[in-house]
C-alpha cells in the first residue's frame, strides 16, 4: 500500500516539535506501521530534514539534530529565531551555545593532535625510563648471581669453616 506525498508530509510534520509525537503514538493514531514511520523519518534526515526524537529534550538531540538546527537558524534576524525556537521548544541561548560547539569542533581536532603529541612525548619518556630501571635491575640481578657462584667456588676450593654461613 503506497502512500501519497500529501499524507507523507502530513505525518512527518507531527514528528516536528512542538507535537514531537513518539513513533508509537503515532503508529496507533494514523494506522501506519511503526517501521514505515522510521524509514519514513530516516529518509527525511538523510535529506537534511530535522527531525528529532520524540522524548529528547533539546539537551538530548543528537548531534546531527543540532547542527541541522544551527543550519537552519543561520541566516535567520533575531525574530525569526525567536519564532524557530518557540515553535521547537528551544531557547535561543541553546542554538548559540550549539554554533560555538560547531565553530570549534575544527579546533578540537587541532586540540586532539596536541594531546596525543603530548601523550606519545610522556609515553616515550616513562619507556625510557623503565628501561633504565629495568637494565640496572638486570645489571645487579647478575652480580647477584656471580658472587653466588664465586662464593660455591671459594666453597668448593678451600672447604667450609666451621661457624661459618652458608
Amino acid at each position: 500500500m503506497g502512500y501519497s506525498p500529501e499524507r507523507k508530509a502530513a505525518v512527518l510534520t507531527k514528528m516536528l516539535p512542538p507535537n514531537n509525537m513518539p513513533l508509537g503514538q503515532l503508529s496507533r493514531e494514523e494506522g501506519i506501521s511503526y517501521a514505515t514511520l522510521a524509514k519514513w523519518r530516516t529518509d527525511a534526515r538523510a535529506k537534511g530534514r530535522f527531525l528529532p526524537d520524540a522524548h529528547a529534550t533539546p539537551e538530548g538531540w543528537n548531534s546531527r539534530d543540532k547542527l541541522a538546527a544551527v543550519i537552519e537558524t543561520a541566516s535567520m534576524n533575531e525574530h525569526d529565531l525567536g519564532e524557530y525556537c518557540r515553535q521547537r521548544g528551544l531557547y535561543a541561548e541553546q542554538i548559540k551555545v550549539w554554533r560555538e560547539a560547531c565553530e570549534r569542533a575544527n579546533d578540537w581536532d587541532e586540540a586532539a593532535t596536541h594531546r596525543i603529541a603530548r601523550e606519545t612525548r610522556d609515553d616515550k619518556k616513562r619507556i625510557k625510563d623503565l628501561e633504565r630501571e629495568l637494565a640496572r635491575k638486570e645489571k645487579a640481578l647478575a652480580e647477584a648471581a656471580a658472587l653466588m657462584i664465586l662464593r660455591k667456588k671459594v666453597d668448593a676450593i678451600w672447604g667450609r669453616r666451621d661457624g661459618e654461613d652458608a
